[in-house]
């Protein structure tokens, strides 16, 4: 997934705001990749055989 800019970030954010639904689906699979990529840098660190998955740092949701 391509990357987006920070003011793509911001109008979907403002969009989401102000009510408009499909902006979260768009905004949505953006911060999921991005809390992925960041969790998969973070992890990188991690002792071997350690029990905390990327994937399983970057996929809990909450109810919008």
């Amino acid at each position: 997934m391509q990357t987006q800019s920070p003011q793509e970030i911001t109008r979907l954010l403002v969009a989401w705001g102000d009510g408009d639904h499909s902006a979260l689906e768009e905004l949505a699979p953006l911060v999921h990749s991005e809390l992925h990529r960041l969790a998969h840098h973070y992890m990188g660190g991690e002792r071997p055989g350690h029990t905390l998955q990327t994937s399983a740092s970057s996929t809990r949701r909450t109810s919008v």
